[in-house]
């Protein structure tokens, strides 16, 4: 078991001279790194001081008392932190500073660190469908779970003070993510933002006074994100399979890579987004689940075909949407099927069919990025670029275009 570092200090403030050219006389608790201060009420001359025995100087009456004043001080501070931890109970300076003169707070109205995490994740998981997304919730609540475990694998506790929560243990949680759950660096990133929200949520409430993500940065790894041609999307698509799960997970797949909806909201789609202008054409106008951002989505004649062969669907009409969409992990699962069936070698996932509409069916065909970002429901463009691929045809047209004007020059 792993025992709490504690050490007494005694010393005197040179800086700040009482009005009788006396120094007042302080004492300083630290516990795991973690300290805390106080004045003793007691003073004396900075020349009658030894810092370094932590003692006055002679054998005068005034010199006396305090010496002995500070042994009793040291004695009683030490009885007091065998005690807690024969008891088990939980130690830190603030503690033993409150029991030393005689404040009796109980060990619960300490602040912790996965204590407010938690705090945090119920008042996090209570908005949800409102200000949070489930998925987000889920990974703060998945934060929490392995901060706890590592706290218990590398201070054999169920919890730590927020105070005590320092560097060491911001990259301590860095390598164990890396090592024992064995995270990729983007995730790694997703995780400590989690847990930097919470650290500048007591910076803010003042629970702690360093921030211990200071000097501490993280840098994400370029990802390359998959996507289908048009092509592809047209082999998947014009394919028949016997199976009718497969059928059906192609056909919401194709919805997604001609609609640009993430998995979520084709799921949630439901007729009331479906909305038709004055000039007779239909739009997709929903709100993005996750960011709550409106998408506005002119459909194309292959997801309305797709909407149009599942508009008596029992399931659909029971679940009051358009498309009977299975979870995520059996889509995930069965694409991988499609993918093999029609030889296509990438690895397919529901998202993949968002950035195929990025890319394939938007950018390669001379769409704006500034609409795209409009129809993918993105807040700015940079997000936008994510999804946003170079395609060698776009490059191709765009120096026939630059050929051809040389040309015409000449």
């Amino acid at each position: 078991m792993r025992r709490d570092s504690f050490n007494v200090l005694f010393f005197i403030k040179k800086t700040k001279l009482l009005k009788n050219g006396e120094a007042s006389v302080c004492m300083r608790i630290t516990v795991n790194g973690a300290r805390v201060e106080t004045n003793i009420r007691k003073s004396i001359e900075p020349v009658s001081w030894n810092q370094a025995k932590e003692c006055a100087r002679g054998k005068s009456r005034k010199s006396t008392e305090l010496n002995n004043y500070i042994e009793e001080s040291r004695i009683k501070l030490h009885r007091i932190y065998t005690q807690l931890e024969e008891n088990g109970e939980l130690i830190t300076a603030r503690i033993l500073q409150e029991k030393f003169f005689g404040v009796d707070k109980k060990v619960e109205q300490v602040r912790t660190i996965i204590g407010s995490m938690r705090e945090h994740n119920e008042q996090c998981r209570a908005l949800v469908g409102k200000d949070f997304a489930l998925i987000t919730v889920r990974r703060y609540e998945s934060c929490t779970r392995y901060l706890a475990e590592l706290i218990k694998l590398k201070y054999d506790k169920e919890d730590l003070p927020i105070t005590e929560v320092n560097g060491e243990l911001v990259r301590a949680f860095e390598f164990y993510l890396k090592t024992e759950k064995n995270c990729q660096q983007n995730t790694v990133i997703r995780y400590m933002k989690c847990l930097k929200k919470i650290i500048n949520l007591a910076l803010a409430n003042e629970w702690i006074e360093k921030n211990p993500f200071a000097g501490i940065k993280f840098h994400e790894k370029e990802v390359v994100r998959e996507f289908l041609t048009m092509d592809e999307l047209m082999t998947i698509y014009q394919k028949e399979f016997s199976l009718p799960r497969l059928a059906l997970v192609r056909d919401v797949f194709i919805f997604a890579a001609f609609t640009g909806l993430a998995f979520i909201d084709v799921q949630q789609l439901a007729a009331e987004h479906i909305v038709q202008d004055n000039n007779g054409h239909y739009w997709i106008r929903k709100t993005r689940q996750k960011t709550n951002n409106m998408c506005n989505i002119p459909l194309l004649d292959i997801p309305m075909a797709i909407l149009k062969k599942y508009e008596n669907n029992p399931t659909c009409i029971k679940r009051g949407v358009l498309l009977p969409v299975p979870c995520n992990q059996n889509m995930n699962s069965y694409l991988k099927e499609i993918a093999d069936v029609c030889g296509i070698q990438k690895h397919l996932s529901t998202h993949v069919a968002r950035h195929s509409y990025a890319t394939s069916v938007c950018l390669a065909n001379g769409v704006s990025i500034e609409n795209v970002a409009k129809m993918l429901g993105h807040s700015n463009i940079k997000m936008t670029q994510h999804y946003a691929k170079v395609l060698d045809s776009s490059i191709l047209k765009d120096m026939m275009n630059v050929k051809s004007a040389i040309v015409n020059l000449g």
